[in-house]
């Protein structure tokens, strides 16, 4: 039976340098890809409307949503994790939304389950968006690309970490405790 109140290594995530890098990320992604959408498709024109903007946050939100939807798909494919171990929501204090399991997951399977939403909310987005000439759509991927630095982070984290570790995520907090076997 292993112990999972004393793990050998605790991440401890800072959310400012987080945020702060994100929020670069958001303005440089922006401007590539909208500058690579103008460039592939020779319309280099801009139109504001509040229509566009309704359209833009309600994307934003179903995107989010989409990516912690993508983070409980992980756990349950490549973690093998029990859908009723499963938690999501926003945690307001932090300002950021969150998926999670309450079971421990193999190093190896966390970070699968933390490169998954990039993937499905930033990269295939980005994508279509370039493909179908979609400023907004474009504008949306570079935005969920952005918002990937704090799972980029902890897999950056977890890599020093063996393969064969046991990760459990904080249910309130940007933490990994790793439970190494000896």
């Amino acid at each position: 039976m292993q112990d999972w109140t004393n793990p050998t290594k605790i991440i401890d995530l800072n959310i400012q340098q987080i945020a702060k890098t994100s929020l670069i990320l958001t303005i440089v992604l922006s401007l590539v890809l909208l500058i690579l959408n103008s460039a592939i498709h020779q319309d280099f024109s801009f139109n504001f409307s509040w229509l566009g903007l309704t359209l833009f946050l309600v994307g934003y939100i179903v995107l989010i949503v989409l990516h912690e939807a993508s983070h409980l798909i992980g756990f349950v494919l490549f973690a093998k994790v029990p859908w009723r171990s499963l938690d999501y929501g926003i945690n307001m204090q932090l300002g950021v939304a969150y998926a999670t399991t309450s079971e421990a997951v193999q190093n190896k399977a966390m970070r699968k389950v933390l490169i998954l939403p990039f993937w499905t909310t930033g990269v295939l987005p980005a994508v279509i968006a370039i493909s179908i000439n979609s400023p907004l759509l474009a504008l949306l991927s570079a935005w969920l690309l952005a918002g990937a630095v704090g799972d980029f982070s902890m897999i950056k984290e977890l890599r020093s970490v063996d393969d064969d570790a046991w990760i459990k995520d904080d249910p309130e907090l940007p933490k990994l405790y790793i439970f190494e076997q000896k």
